[in-house]
């Protein structure tokens, strides 16, 4: 068992920026645990939740980008890092130098009441992530809509040759369009366009007849909104969008024709044994999670 992930209820956690996933059968996507750590954090601590996230078995990395004002590409979640280091100021007005560190305790988004804790708070490059783990494969969102961000992202996954390690994206529309065009030897996700495109061919019969660019989906489940907020406090209207949304998005008979069709399914973000079995059990390729020894163990046991 690793416990270098930050403190939390199970001892570990991710960071912001980078969040493990796993699946069944690991290869650049088969099956997997994905580590998520977007979640505030650190160089050392992010490293560090990486290489133990690695090291138990964490499939892919998921990491959030940004620019600097100096065009450092930089792992992180919010673009604004007040959340994160306390001091209200946004990465792309500052130079990589310049950049404040994380705070020590910083609370996990996906998980009620807990947090991650690390020493080193500096917030890490890319390039850096990269070269500590140069056979992992790894999910980037491109977090703005920056031409300089996407060209220097390709770039930076051009010279380490990680087109067959890499995935990206965002779930803005235009972000994926740039991200083809720059460099279409790395796989993309669907953006929320393309998810509603895809729902909606699959409900009405005509998903089978048309082809996709996308190679990988990644989607939420909702109905864990409902652990993340208090249900108590929420009006009848939302949670039957909740319903609805988990009702139209959960279903096994598009993952199981997604996956005929080569595209890879990712489920986020799900730090429970029930949701694990949900997901799996609806034939999702992976989920991501901020606690990958705790997928670990649940997949250990899980009939494949």
């Amino acid at each position: 068992m690793c416990h270098g992930l930050g403190t939390s209820v199970s001892k570990e956690l991710c960071h912001p920026g980078v969040r493990m996933c796993s699946a069944l059968q690991p290869e650049l996507c088969c099956g997997w645990v994905r580590a998520h750590s977007t979640e505030p954090g650190a160089f050392s601590v992010v490293m560090q939740i990486s290489h133990c996230a690695v090291n138990i078995g964490t499939d892919m990395l998921e990491l959030d980008c940004h620019l600097t004002k100096d065009e450092q590409v930089v792992v992180s979640h919010d673009e604004n890092l007040k959340r994160s280091t306390g001091v209200d100021v946004n990465i792309s007005d500052l130079k990589y130098s310049e950049l404040p560190p994380y705070l020590c305790k910083l609370d996990v988004t996906f998980q009620k009441e807990s947090h991650s804790e690390g020493k080193d708070n500096r917030i890490p490059l890319l390039k850096e992530v990269f070269e500590a783990f140069p056979q992992t494969p790894v999910n980037i969102d491109i977090k703005m809509n920056n031409n300089v961000l996407i060209r220097k992202v390709s770039e930076l996954v051009s010279q380490y040759k990680r087109e067959h390690l890499t995935v990206w994206g965002n779930a803005n529309y235009e972000v994926v369009s740039k991200c083809l065009k720059e460099n279409a030897d790395i796989p993309i996700i669907f953006c929320l366009q393309r998810v509603l495109l895809l729902l909606g061919l699959f409900y009405t019969g005509l998903l089978p007849f048309i082809p996709f660019k996308e190679e990988f989906l990644e989607i939420p489940m909702p109905s864990i909104i409902l652990k993340l907020k208090e249900p108590e406090k929420m009006s009848r209207s939302q949670k039957f969008i909740i319903w609805l949304a988990d009702t139209l998005l959960m279903r096994k008979a598009l993952f199981d024709h997604l996956t005929a069709r080569g595209i890879q399914v990712y489920i986020w973000v799900l730090n429970e044994e029930q949701e694990y079995k949900r997901a799996f059990d609806l034939g999702a390729t992976g989920v991501m999670t901020d606690y990958p020894t705790k997928l670990k163990e649940f997949l250990h046991n899980y009939p494949v």
